[in-house]
């Protein structure tokens, strides 16, 4: 199986502070990664490396080599706006547009120029149906998607997020503000999806992640200190910090 990402001694700094230093690793196609550590450990600042969504923020510094596909995203005849087509992201809480299901759905292809109606729409109700949304909605898409629940939202953000036909999707605790049944579907989203898509999961529930990811990796205080397979990290983990990690000794 192709590696989709490779990752050669990434470090991020924020003005003087070092957030990330030195993480290296690879992801293949097709699979989910589970990034795991406690707050401010710097797996979110890591997910962000892949839609260069750091460079927003001021006084960011990125140094280290970001390869998808083999190709280097922090080089400068990257198109960053192209490489965001190509890379989706889903937020912690659900951020539906205060516009219909359908338009929510639609905007990334709008804005991206596609006028085709007849295209625009299939490619809708395709996104709808992979995100697990469709027969939910199918009847009222001229609805505001903020009248849809918080799992509902959720999932047409990832609807959102799929119409532009990335091959990567970031997910940055995607669950956290849901209740258990909307999680659960989440989930199985999760698992369903990875056949089309190489998936990152930041996630603090590490239930969640021993059920969803093929691999986990966890951060501690800005440095990767292990990454396995998901079966191995959590049932017999290298590194004393991941153990003491999942067995609740801190974090």
């Amino acid at each position: 199986m192709a590696n989709k990402i490779e990752v050669n001694n990434a470090h991020v700094y924020y003005g003087p502070d070092h957030t990330l230093k030195g993480v290296s690793l690879t992801i293949k196609k097709n699979t989910v990664t589970a990034l795991i550590g406690p707050s401010g450990c710097g797996k979110s600042t890591f997910l962000r490396l892949f839609n260069r969504m750091n460079d927003l923020i001021e006084n960011c510094r990125v140094e280290g080599e970001i390869l998808v596909d083999g190709v280097d995203i922090y080089s400068n005849k990257i198109n960053v706006n192209e490489l965001r087509k190509a890379v989706g992201m889903v937020f912690q809480k659900p951020n539906p547009f205060p516009k219909t299901i359908f338009e929510n759905v639609a905007y990334g292809m709008r804005v991206n120029g596609i006028t085709d109606k007849f295209l625009i729409q299939q490619k809708v109700e395709e996104s709808l149906k992979q995100a697990a949304l469709w027969d939910e909605v199918k009847d009222k898409l001229k609805k505001s998607g903020l009248s849809l629940s918080g799992g509902q939202q959720q999932r047409l953000c990832i609807a959102r997020a799929l119409a532009v036909s990335p091959s990567v999707l970031l997910m940055d605790e995607p669950a956290s503000a849901l209740d258990p049944l909307s999680t659960i579907k989440i989930e199985e989203l999760i698992y369903n999806l990875k056949s089309s898509y190489t998936i990152l999961l930041v996630t603090h529930n590490m239930q969640q992640a021993t059920r969803t990811s093929d691999r986990t990796a966890f951060f501690y205080m800005g440095e990767l200190v292990e990454y396995e397979d998901t079966r191995t990290l959590f049932t017999n983990p290298k590194k004393e910090r991941t153990q003491n990690y999942i067995t609740g000794r801190f974090g």
